[in-house]
């Protein structure tokens, strides 16, 4: 503000009287860059690689699960998700609702490959 030459108009509006333009047509954005440059860097560095190898292993798991069972798709994937947020269980609920065809050898096989698949992979639970 020490560099704008300015005064106040009776409607209580502000006229700049002096070119200042350059003040602000290029604005220091070094801070937001390197906020920019970090975000891609740790994307780069470890979200990529930690989704690329769970990829690797709901496929493996996948699989295992579509070589055991006949399923849909979908619903294997969804017996993949509910395992992985039950701690490695099926849970009660979803065994009586949408996996109740399936016997509890069949459960207890597809809850060993998924434990086999993603064994060592870090939980973020």
């Amino acid at each position: 503000m020490s560099v704008i030459n300015w005064r106040a108009l009776p409607n209580g509006n502000v006229e700049v009287t002096n070119y200042t333009a350059d003040l602000y047509r290029y604005f220091d954005c070094t801070d937001e860059a390197e906020f920019l440059y970090e975000c891609v860097h740790r994307t780069i560095e470890n979200d990529l690689p930690r989704e690329i190898d769970y990829l690797k292993r709901h496929d493996a798991a996948m699989t295992t699960i579509m070589n055991a069972i006949e399923m849909p798709d979908r619903l294997a994937d969804d017996f993949i998700m509910f395992v992985r947020q039950n701690g490695g269980k099926l849970p009660k609920r979803r065994r009586e609702k949408e996996f109740a065809k399936l016997s509890d050898k069949e459960v207890a096989l597809l809850e060993k490959a998924i434990d086999d698949a993603f064994e060592g992979f870090p939980d973020t639970r």
